[in-house]
This record gives structure tokens, sequence and C-alpha cells, in this order.
């Protein structure tokens, strides 16, 4: 077993460019070197990242690795039903929209950098796979190939960019599902851990359960990741309070990411039990909302990004919050989650 990095430690030493992380000096104060995002229009430092939501959609294709194609929308209409709803959360005082969704399963990253630059929205996308919902998103390669290979696919988009646009991953996104981890979901964690030792970004995964989540931070201790690299994805289908508080005091990011108006209580109580247990500075909150839909009409429904800041936010002031913490929950949480220490070139 490798012996386990704080993530602060590890950041400390990750340049952005090719060379491996041993072959990596320790980057002097005097180096031109800050805490930084790495957006679809390049890095920014974190602090401009203000209020962040954490795990939402723009565009999700659910017609399976083997049939997903360009092809099935139009870029400029997808555009025009996407664009209003992200100046809206604008409006509403967001500067900052990770977009979780993953290659092959709709993942665009050309259409999310017009997107930004039209809204004025920061916009992450990010590398990995998502074998959830029984591997149909997967690819036919990622069942074949080794941790190795699909770690090599994984940080060359990072260092060249995706899909020939130079635009470069802010986090990676895997997904796994079942009982327990199958060795084919195994093998994501794996490749996930060793794609953030290489770029020190965050690993956020669509988990569910807690018991899950436990078994993939095992998984990643064993690749020598420590658990602030991991944020537990959609923490609010586990019931047991208890459980989430065991993954937050490993360490681990808790996002509970699901938001709509009548979950409202439940998230509160949620941010009470973690502030009372000092792990406030853990969790993330967001909708999972959007998106555009190919082979929908009209793109299909899209669910706005804005209840949480029409009603959510509120109700924590109202149950007494102060503003300091909101703002620990909406901005320096994401910050701290999502920052990575990059050189500029």
């Amino acid at each position: 077993m490798r012996p386990s990095l704080s993530r602060r430690q590890f950041l400390d030493r990750i340049v952005f460019g090719g060379a491996s992380v041993a072959s990596v000096p320790r980057l002097a104060a005097t180096d031109s070197e800050k805490l930084q995002v790495m957006t679809v229009l390049g890095p920014i430092p974190v602090e401009e990242m203000g209020v962040t939501l954490t795990h939402e959609h723009v565009l999700v294709d659910f017609i399976g690795a083997d049939k997903i194609s360009r092809d099935r929308y139009d870029t400029a209409d997808a555009f025009a039903k996407i664009l209003p709803h992200l100046r809206r959360v604008r409006d509403l005082g967001c500067r900052t929209l990770v977009e979780c969704t993953p290659a092959y399963i709709g993942r665009d990253a050309a259409l999310l950098q017009r997107l930004s630059k039209a809204s004025g929205l920061h916009l992450l996308t990010n590398t990995g796979y998502y074998g959830a919902a029984d591997n149909k998103f997967l690819p036919k390669h990622a069942f074949t190939e080794s941790v190795e290979q699909l770690t090599a696919r994984w940080i060359a988009e990072w260092r060249e960019g995706i899909e020939g646009t130079g635009i470069r991953p802010g986090f990676i996104k895997i997904g796994v599902g079942g009982e327990t981890l199958s060795e084919l979901h195994r093998k994501l964690v794996r490749a996930a851990a060793r794609t953030h030792l290489a770029t020190g970004l965050v690993i956020a995964s669509h988990t569910g359960p807690a018991r899950l989540a436990l078994e993939e931070l095992a998984l990643l201790r064993g690749e020598g990741v420590d658990a602030s690299a991991f944020i537990w994805v959609h923490a609010q289908a586990e019931s047991d309070q208890m459980a989430c508080l065991r993954v937050a005091e490993q360490g681990a990011w808790v996002s509970f990411d699901g938001y709509g108006p009548d979950e409202t209580a439940r998230y509160v109580e949620v941010a009470k039990s973690l502030r009372g247990k000092g792990r406030l500075r853990q969790l993330l909150l967001s909708h999972d909302a959007g998106w555009y839909r190919p082979g929908e009409p009209d793109g299909g429904e899209f669910r706005p990004f804005d209840s949480l800041f029409k009603t959510l936010l509120p109700a924590f002031k109202e149950a007494g919050f102060s503003a300091a913490e909101i703002d620990q929950i909406m901005v320096r949480n994401p910050q701290s989650a999502f920052g990575v220490r990059i050189r500029r070139v």
C-alpha cells in the first residue's frame, strides 16, 4: 500500500503539463503558482469561482454508448434552449456551474465553451467514465482495457484537451452502482485514483449508498489517495444520516446534489448535523438539474437551476445559519474541492 498524502500536500507538487508527479519538484514561492480551477475557458484563480453549483447538467443523452452521436441534436437548438437557464442562475448570484455529464452520455465541451462565453458563467467539464445504470454508458474499450490504459486516456484529456478542442477537464467524473462494487467498477475507481495522482483533479463519483462510498474510499486509500480528493455524489440517496457522518469523518466531500423544494427540511437538517460535528466544511449542494435531451421534441423539459437560491438558502438563513456558514458551503467548499495548483506557462 502506498503512503497516503493529504490532498493539499499532493497539490503542492502538481504542475500543469506532461511530467510525472515523481519528476516534478516542489514549486518555489517565486514561481507563478496559484490555487486555480480549470474551466472550459482555461484556468482561473479559485477566488473567482464565487457561488458555485457543484453538480448540474446542460445536456444528457441516455441513448447508450453504442448509439450516441453528436448528430442526434442540433448544437444551435441546444444552445438556444440552455442559455436562458444559465443567464437566469447567474442573475440569482451563481458564478460557477460544474457540468457533470461524462463522455458517452452527452459531454460536449465545445458547446459548454460557447455557453460559458455567452452566459458569463464559469463552467467546468470532466474526464472519466460512467459505469452506473448497468454499464450502458461505458464504451466497449472500457470493458477490456486495463487500469493503466484507462488512466492514460483520462490523463491525455488533461494534458492535451478533450476531443481535439483543447478544452481541459476540471475534475474526474465516474459512476458506480450495485450492491457492491464489481471488478469493472473497481477498475474505474482505480483509474480515477491514478488520474488524480497525475493531475490533482478531484474525483466526483456518482455513488448513492454509503456502503459503496466506503468501498470506494478503501480503494482510494490503497492507491495512496487521500479522502479529501473524493466527492460522494448523490449522498442524499442514503437515508441513514449517521452513515453520511461516517463518510464525512473519513474526510470525503458529502454532496447533497438532488435538491428540489420538497427536500428543504431534510437538507437543512443534514447541514445542521454536519455543522454539529464540525463537518460543514465538507458539504456540497446542488440540484442535479437541467437538461437538454436529444431525441425529445424541443429538447424535452428543462428543470431550471434556481430552487436552491429561491428556497433552500433562505431556509438556511431562517434556520440560524450565518452568512459566513452559507458562504462556507456555497463558495469556500467548492474552492477547496475543485482547486488545483497549476503553473502558468
